[in-house]
């Protein structure tokens, strides 16, 4: 089995459109959630969401570039530009053997929106004959591919907010058995937007609090829904040996990777958490998990009433009597639910952990819950000497991922 290596890393998210910023605000706990300025709220029940801010397609595309590409899809080339100039990858690689594994949970949908008010209002010859391949959630990957002429191994993944978690396992599968030798792997979302948000709504999965400090609480007693988020997150992943011979700053190495659907319900987490569990327990198996080894977990922790419950159920099937040792957090306190793109991101601030030896924060923490009491690093980053860093995410439909990363 060939081992593997992060080698770059690109973001945007709600709280820095660089690696830099991002590093700094996740463990500085600053908060990325705000009131929504991308369309007027007025008629809607929540208010608040997680944007990027101060985009500027320009710095990674031209104009007539752009026109052509919906925002999910400028996000995701805009991580993976700074991602691979940060690999040093490009010129040292057969584009036969470079992949691209990046996948989105909703995809185009601020041009699904657009195309359908001009079908509705001035017929089918309104509608752009790009709609299609800007629309379609593969079509990311299908131009980042055509970017960096990556010619090996394409696979998008969908599987709502699980996708970039299983992009990057896949991904990591793929290299250790030999079918690529590097992998582009992420996700992007840009679903803040008033048919997401309404529908989001509807379902009861948001936080209907409205106040941006407050509302996405990860494991408090007082949360009660989600905070949208948007963003890309894309890492470099690269046979291990390929890397180190040629010089490669290497952030860390990708070590397991589970993959298990709970087969229960369409929205909710399993009460017994098993699938989740199993995720967590194979990715630990193939890192080669041992009791002594100190761990930090980055949480699906979504702040809803049930996922955090049935989460914490989960850790404790996996670590048993240890799980009180684990060091939790949910980053997602500051970024809000990225979805798509969501597993990425956080699969980069396991890195930075790692990195760091130091444990971002879940900030807003105040009322303990009795059905979620174990160690979720309220506020503060924490340091904290760690082996293993794990992130899993839980996915509407059941999917559930987990990545596992050593130094």
């Amino acid at each position: 089995m060939r081992r593997v290596a992060v080698t770059g890393v690109g973001i945007l998210s709600p709280i820095g459109n660089d690696l830099a910023s991002f590093h700094k605000n996740l463990m500085n706990g600053v908060c990325g959630i705000d009131y929504i300025t991308k369309f007027d709220t007025e008629e809607f029940k929540v208010k608040i969401a997680a944007e990027v801010k101060g985009f500027d397609p320009a710095v990674y595309m031209d104009k007539s570039e752009a026109r052509r590409m919906d925002m999910f899809s400028q996000y995701a080339m805009a991580a993976a530009e700074q991602a691979v100039q940060d690999s040093g990858i490009s010129g040292t690689i057969e584009t036969e053997r470079l992949g691209v594994y990046v996948g989105s949970g909703i995809g185009g949908m601020d041009t699904f929106i657009s195309m359908t008010e001009k079908l509705l209002n001035g017929g089918p010859r309104k509608v752009s004959p790009l709609f299609i391949p800007m629309m379609i959630s593969n079509i990311a990957a299908g131009n980042i591919a055509i970017r960096f002429q990556a010619m090996g191994p394409c696979l998008p993944v969908v599987t709502a907010c699980s996708t970039s978690t299983h992009a990057i396992g896949e991904a990591f599968h793929a290299i250790r058995h030999g079918y690529a030798d590097a992998i582009i792997a992420g996700g992007a979302e840009a679903a803040i937007n008033p048919l997401s948000i309404a529908g989001f709504t509807n379902s009861t999965a948001l936080s209907t609090r409205n106040e941006p400090l407050s509302s996405s609480i990860p494991f408090d007693l007082r949360r009660d829904g989600f905070v949208i988020g948007e963003g890309a997150a894309i890492l470099v992943l690269e046979e291990y040996d390929r890397a180190s011979a040629r010089g490669a700053k290497i952030y860390g190495e990708i070590v397991g990777y589970g993959n298990t659907c709970d087969a229960h319900h369409i929205t909710a987490p399993h009460p017994e958490a098993a699938g989740a569990a199993n995720s967590i327990k194979i990715a630990l198996k193939e890192a080669g998990y041992q009791e002594e080894i100190k761990v930090y977990y980055n949480a699906h922790g979504t702040s809803t009433p049930l996922n955090d419950k049935a989460e914490t159920v989960a850790l404790k099937r996996v670590f048993g009597d240890k799980a009180k040792e684990v060091h939790i957090s949910s980053t997602k306190s500051m970024t809000g639910h990225m979805l798509g793109a969501a597993g990425a991101t956080e699969a980069i601030a396991c890195l930075l952990a790692l990195s760091d030896q130091r444990i971002p924060p879940t900030i807003g923490y105040q009322e303990a819950d009795p059905d979620c009491d174990l160690n979720y690093t309220p506020n503060h980053a924490v340091d904290a000497s760690i082996d293993l860093a794990l992130s899993t995410s839980l996915g509407f439909g059941g999917h559930n991922g987990t990545l596992a990363f050593r130094r």
